[in-house]
């Protein structure tokens, strides 16, 4: 099959931005639709091929966005629907998709919903929400616990019966079993669908459906002391229950009405409960995120373990796909550092399947200290002390040196890295050595080489703290070594005449470079090989 066969979203690459971090248009500090427009000729130059934004919609910000007051509007910190249609139209123009954040999940406490909801026990809209009565003692009716912090059930003085937040009180959870909770979501799906878009990350997926009985969650037996509080319960009846997969094929099935258009799930999963989220027949999710590289250690031997359980457990027709950074995680380069941050790049952008990129991950960009009085995150807030605080990898993009770093006039929301002036979009795009010269080199040879933007996938054998790795399509074939050390390695090379030569190094230093029996790694370096 040709590469021009597969779907838009099998070859190409997402990037994501968090709209408050982006581009401030207005100088009140805040990113927002018009300033992501202002920055599209900069996405196109890297290469991207469909931007997800994170929400925009109108909301009261106490998890800044994600406690959403009404899902089919912009909330004027970030604009207007009609500058969202002129952002939608424009990256359309640019040849760049947008995927849009989908929370289903729950509301803030201050939608219309949920605020007839709490009126009283007989108003209609109480059923759209999880109540109940107390236990017997007066307390929450089970045990659960919410993800940012305490107990799951909040008690609400005015009808004396607990209503359950998976995250804050401020985030009731909606019931998706009742059937008209389903429709009014699939109609929000609908009316953006209708308005352009190309697709949705769907929020917090594994926790849409409860379990029925409310039964208690078994405790962890790995929890222990300094853990995240969450971690002291395994959620088993409040995430990932059977009927959760009804709900997405009803996405599903009002998607496939529209044509071109992706669902991508988030979901924190071992690799083979994710797997289902394709669904039997693959009419469940287009991608359900795999997030594992995430959260695996950065050894070679580790990450080639994960990519080969991956591969084995992907059902015939499903499509993979990597992510290495997001809003909600440390960013890479504080995690594996500067030096591997460009070797991450590489896997990232020629693994079999479709990557997502992190805004700023293509600067290298690192979390950023908060001091105390600069903390926005209510997960910090609530559980502090635990490095839990997300506020580190949302700092603002630098695009140039000098006060507010090209990002803005004003005060940023959140502050700026101390190496702005040094890191920022403007001087790595000079620098033709820069990690940005590299991001961009990675994804026009990806987009330009079917190997590595539809190739299938095969590993290869490779010396202590190395990983190798052969894409084919057709009668081509790229091998990707790379060396995720500090040390100077030497891996087999294509072998037999008349050997291959190097499309692109880290390094980006040893282009046409011919290679045959070895390859000889430096520190820190990986190479793509074009295989003869």
């Amino acid at each position: 099959m040709t590469a021009d066969a597969y779907r838009w979203w099998q070859r190409g690459v997402v990037y994501q931005i968090y709209p408050r971090s982006f581009q401030d248009s207005n100088g009140d500090g805040v990113g927002d639709l018009l300033g992501i427009a202002g920055r599209l000729d900069y996405l196109a130059w890297l290469g991207v091929d469909a931007v997800w934004i994170s929400p925009f919609y109108p909301s009261p910000m106490v998890d800044f966005g994600y406690d959403v007051s009404d899902h089919t509007d912009v909330d004027p910190r970030f604009g207007t629907l009609a500058d969202f249609d002129r952002l939608l139209a424009e990256a359309h123009r640019h040849g760049i998709r947008v995927i849009l954040d989908f929370v289903p999940n729950h509301t803030s406490a201050l939608h219309p919903w949920f605020q007839a909801s709490r009126r009283s026990r007989d108003d209609p809209k109480r059923e759209w929400y999880l109540w109940r009565d107390p236990a017997p003692d007066g307390g929450p009716p089970n045990n659960w616990l919410a993800v940012f912090g305490g107990r799951a059930w909040t008690r609400d003085a005015l009808t004396g019966q607990y209503y359950y937040h998976a995250f804050l009180p401020e985030q009731p959870d909606l019931d998706w079993r009742h059937p008209e909770v389903r429709a009014a979501m699939l109609e929000v799906l609908r009316f953006w669908f209708d308005r352009g878009v190309d697709g949705f990350r769907i929020d917090a997926l594994r926790h849409l459906i409860k379990d029925a009985q409310l039964r208690d969650n078994p405790t962890n037996p790995r929890y222990g002391p300094g853990d995240d509080p969450y971690r002291a319960l395994r959620p088993r009846y409040t995430t990932d229950q059977p009927e959760v997969h009804d709900a997405i094929r009803a996405m599903r099935e009002l998607a496939d009405g529209y044509p071109e258009r992706v669902l991508i799930g988030e979901l924190y999963l071992p690799i083979e409960r994710l797997v289902q989220y394709y669904g039997p027949d693959g009419r469940g999710l287009h991608l359900p995120f795999n997030l594992h590289l995430i959260q695996t250690p950065w050894r070679a031997a580790a990450i080639a373990r994960l990519i080969a359980d991956y591969e084995a457990a992907l059902p015939a027709f499903a499509w993979p796909n990597w992510v290495l950074g997001n809003h909600d995680r440390s960013r890479v380069a504080s995690r594996v550092g500067p030096a591997q941050a460009r070797v991450a790049a590489m896997l990232l952008l020629t693994l079999r399947g479709s990557p997502t990129l992190y805004y700023g991950d293509e600067l290298a960009m690192a979390d950023v200290p908060i001091p105390p009085d600069r903390v926005q995150d209510p997960f910090e807030k609530n559980v502090p002390g635990r490095g839990l605080g997300r506020d580190p990898e949302r700092s603002p993009m630098p695009w140039e040196p000098g006060p507010g770093a090209g990002f803005t006039t004003g005060e940023p929301w959140l502050p700026l890295g101390a190496d702005a002036d040094r890191r920022n979009v403007a001087l790595l795009r000079a620098d033709p050595g820069s990690i940005l010269s590299l991001s961009r080199h990675l994804l026009a040879l990806r987009r330009t080489t079917p190997a590595l933007s539809v190739g299938g996938y095969e590993g290869v054998e490779a010396p202590d703290g190395a990983l190798a790795f052969r894409r084919t399509h057709g009668t081509t074939a790229c091998l990707i070594v790379l060396n995720l050390t500090d040390a100077p390695r030497r891996a087999a090379g294509p072998g037999r005449a008349p050997g291959g030569r190097i499309l692109l190094s880290t390094h980006l230093d040893r282009a046409d470079e011919a290679v045959r029996e070895t390859i000889a790694l430096r520190p820190d370096e990986g190479l793509v090989i074009e295989c003869a």
